[in-house]
């Protein structure tokens, strides 16, 4: 899950003053995490302690009110209810990376992937989303090479990866559908070599960079771990509640990494 929270944290500064280049300085004295770490802790904590999806999603989102979150999500959180409100926003993708990692099967893993989604984003292209990271991230760290992923993408989840990143950045613009990007991201990690890469990539593209970083970072780092630096660096970023979570989830998580 660091490699979500690494490209949140990279591309936050970059949401809202798009840039068009991989060259750009990585973090900054403004990179902040956003509502993207915020609610990828939340699934990892309820995969650590059982908590249901929707539960932990309303507790850490509480505890963050002013992240960045949605106005639809945003009033879910804060409301004594809990029904789910049709989305087939991207902040389903963005959050799933931790399934990726606590499951066995593709079977399970795309399972807890929809259900995760189902809080909030019960619509067809939100779980599609969803699915689509969960099930990449999961197929990574099990050693699949990212023509498998491509793909399993293509033929199982039903998105097109026929543009190259520099085809896709010369018109793209801010998108927080799952549609619209949640293919592009993923193209950005398989065009990548490394974590970074896909970050890098991802942000370039001129959209939605801290989530669209924080799902190719997300399957990055289960092909290619992150570099010791860079996370230490990221780390900085994050209360110790967070901090917490994270090192319990990959104590638990992170060496099941074998084919």
């Amino acid at each position: 899950m660091l490699g979500a929270i690494a490209g949140d944290i990279i591309g936050s500064v970059y949401e809202f003053s798009p840039v068009k280049r991989t060259n750009f300085p990585l973090l900054q004295e403004k990179s902040a995490f956003t509502d993207d770490t915020v609610l990828t802790v939340a699934i990892a904590e309820s995969l650590l302690i059982g908590k249901s999806y929707a539960a932990a999603l309303k507790h850490w989102g509480r505890r963050y009110p002013n992240a960045g979150y949605g106005k639809n999500f945003y009033q879910w959180l804060m409301s004594r209810c809990s029904v789910p409100y049709g989305s087939w926003g991207n902040g389903s993708a963005m959050r799933v990376s931790p399934v990726g990692w606590a499951f066995s099967t593709l079977e399970e893993t795309l399972k807890q992937a929809t259900l995760t989604a189902m809080p909030t984003h019960d619509h067809p292209e939100g779980i599609r989303g969803a699915q689509a990271v969960a099930g990449a991230v999961w197929m990574a760290r099990r050693q699949h090479s990212k023509e498998e992923i491509r793909d399993w993408i293509e033929h199982e989840i039903g998105y097109t990866l026929t543009a190259t990143v520099a085809e896709i950045r010369q018109s793209y613009t801010f998108d927080v559908s799952c549609a619209g990007s949640v293919p592009q991201a993923i193209q950005c990690f398989l065009e990548a070599g490394n974590t970074e890469e896909a970050i890098r990539n991802a942000v370039s593209l001129g959209g939605d960079a801290d989530t669209q970083a924080c799902m190719a970072g997300a399957i990055g780092e289960a092909m290619w771990g992150i570099d010791k630096a860079l996370e230490a660096a990221v780390l900085e970023h994050l209360p110790e509640n967070m901090l917490e979570i994270t090192e319990q989830f990959r104590t638990r998580f992170a060496g099941q990494n074998q084919k």
